[in-house]
């Protein structure tokens, strides 16, 4: 561990459940001198789905995939200057790092074997869609060396607790 403080991964990518997640270890859980590295794992598949990819007839010219690596590369840029810049504005220090991953909860695991405590939103969404596509909360829980706190964001649940369904 660097320095005194507690090493904290925050999994984030700028979705509203990771914003709150962030907020939420702000106001309950930030002290000085904790370290706190926000991990974006950017997906390739978000490209791949582009309206660019599916509607180009050169898929497989060099020319074209390169292109479309140079847009992705400075839109994650993009991303984490705006992610570092609401690390500054919430009056953390600390980091943004972008890990290259198959899947986000592996990239985000990548980042955790200094951490003391690993951070993440939850979409909220349902058991069945959860049990069928995996979450990347349930992933890190699992597989995490240190704790793991997945903040829920509150419109997933009525006055009583009681999860919404998911749309």
């Amino acid at each position: 561990m660097a320095g005194e403080g507690t090493n904290v991964v925050i999994a984030y990518d700028g979705s509203e459940h990771s914003e709150y997640a962030l907020e939420w270890y702000v106001k309950n859980m930030h002290k000085p001198g904790n370290h706190v590295t926000l991990v974006h794992v950017p997906e390739l598949n978000d490209m791949l789905h582009s309206t660019r990819w599916a509607n180009s007839v050169y898929v497989f010219d060099r020319e074209v995939l390169e292109a479309m690596l140079k847009d992705e590369q400075k839109r994650i840029q993009k991303d984490l200057e705006k992610f570092a810049e609401k690390l500054k504005s919430l009056g953390l220090g600390g980091k943004v790092k972008s890990v290259a991953a198959a899947r986000p909860g592996e990239g985000i695991l990548k980042e955790c074997e200094h951490a003391n405590v690993v951070v993440v939103g939850s979409r909220g969404v349902g058991a069945v869609r959860r049990t069928l596509m995996g979450s990347v909360s349930d992933y890190i829980v699992h597989h995490c060396h240190c704790p793991v706190l997945v903040v829920k964001h509150p419109k997933h649940f009525h006055l009583h607790g009681q999860q919404e369904k998911a749309e």
